[in-house]
């Protein structure tokens, strides 16, 4: 049975939503300048080869909607190359790429395109430019979730709880408030978490960690884009202590210690090792398994908790053998708490930073965090790593890879 690996990753600057640095280029137009730029990194890979692209996409509507990853292996002058869209909210792309590994490992083909794309600067009916539209669809339910809260404090002492489902689409803030109470974790806990996300992204990119992941993107008017726009060089806990809480008046969650909104893509190109042993190529890494869990989607952000034991029981290891974990920070409760409930070590968990600081494009992110892995596997010169994350709607994702570059 061949085996999956990945031979090229890259992933765009992330900017901020609305005001950033991406917020003039459509989503299409993104995917497109990172699918070429991870197949120019593989020379010796015949574009023709590719057997299918697949592109994760958070929010599929307006110029996101109807089959975006079509059009984006279109727009890259590969007409021959199918395309598809798939919406696992915040696992996209780690879908995407998932969907990539079994079909190599059932023998289907030797090259896919793995890829993720939001641009929530774009987003349709007002969501992004007029943010007060935005709050206002988001208060019914955010109330009706503050009932619920008080309602059933007691039976979320369980963060197993899998009963009844009282609203799938609870604003992810909500969840937030609600794992920190589940957990009796304190907003001085996050804030310290926020303030290591922040430092340390600033650190690495003072040593030139993130450039080395990072393909620049060309504007509609000429400029380019080569940085994050997220990360704030000298964060302290004192200025994050200092902010609101965001979705409840007594709550803990703040802009400070949560990801901000943000656009951005990434590309990811997956091969068998047969065939990429044939052309030459040295893979960056095997992809060794995955797995998906489902959770209430009241205490979403606890999804890693079931996802990262599953994923390490399909790979046939343990907790102790992974090197490195990225647990996506899309808020810092929930990555932090996801993350001690398993026991994993500080010193092992988002060592370079994460979303918090860099940023979460929803469809983007498991692609993203796939790259960041495995530029931080080589950077740390370690073998084993697991990106994971929560998904709105109740839903925990992960993968296993070992690099081999």
């Amino acid at each position: 049975m061949p085996e999956a690996v990945i031979v090229s990753a890259v992933r765009s600057p992330i900017g901020r939503a609305v005001k950033g640095s991406l917020k003039d280029i459509r989503p299409d137009d993104l995917a497109v300048q990172m699918v070429r730029a991870a197949l120019a990194k593989v020379p010796e890979l015949d574009p023709a080869e590719v057997v299918d692209l697949a592109l994760g996409v958070g929010q599929p509507a307006g110029e996101s909607g109807n089959n975006l990853g079509r059009a984006v292996a279109v727009l890259s002058g590969l007409d021959h190359l199918p395309g598809v869209t798939v919406n696992r909210y915040c696992s996209s792309s780690l879908q995407t790429t998932r969907m990539a590994f079994h079909a190599i490992k059932a023998g289907e083909g030797n090259a896919y395109i793995s890829a993720g794309v939001e641009t929530v600067s774009r987003y349709p009916h007002g969501f992004a430019d007029n943010p007060e539209a935005q709050n206002a669809a988001f208060t019914a339910a955010q109330a009706r979730t503050a009932e619920r809260a008080a309602a059933d404090a007691e039976r979320w002492q369980d963060p197993r709880h899998t009963g009844h489902l009282p609203d799938l689409y609870i604003a992810m803030g909500q969840t937030a408030e609600n794992v920190a109470q589940v957990l009796g974790m304190s907003r001085q806990e996050q804030d310290e978490f926020a303030v290591r996300s922040q430092n340390l992204a600033c650190q690495r990119i003072e040593e030139g960690f993130w450039a080395r992941e990072i393909a620049p993107v060309t504007m509609p008017d000429g400029t380019v884009v080569s940085a994050d726009d997220g990360p704030r060089p000298g964060t302290t806990l004192e200025g994050v202590s200092g902010l609101a809480p965001v979705f409840r008046p007594d709550g803990t969650v703040t802009a400070g210690n949560a990801c901000p909104l943000n656009d951005g893509a990434a590309a990811l190109i997956v091969m068998s090792d047969t065939r990429a042993e044939e052309l030459g190529l040295t893979p960056l890494a095997r992809i060794v398994s995955t797995a998906v869990t489902g959770l209430s989607p009241e205490i979403m952000g606890l999804g890693p908790v079931g996802a990262i034991p599953a994923a390490l029981r399909n790979a046939g290891l343990s907790l102790a053998d992974i090197d490195l974990f990225e647990i996506n920070e899309a808020f810092a409760v929930q990555a932090l708490g996801s993350a001690q409930q398993l026991g994993i070590p500080l010193e092992k968990l988002n060592v370079n930073g994460g979303a918090i600081a860099v940023g979460h494009p929803f469809g983007m992110t498991g692609a993203r965090i796939a790259t960041t892995l495995i530029n931080s596997l080589q950077w740390h010169d370690k073998r084993f790593g697991v990106e994971s994350m929560c998904v709105g709607g109740g839903m925990g994702m992960a993968m296993v890879i070992e690099r081999l570059k």
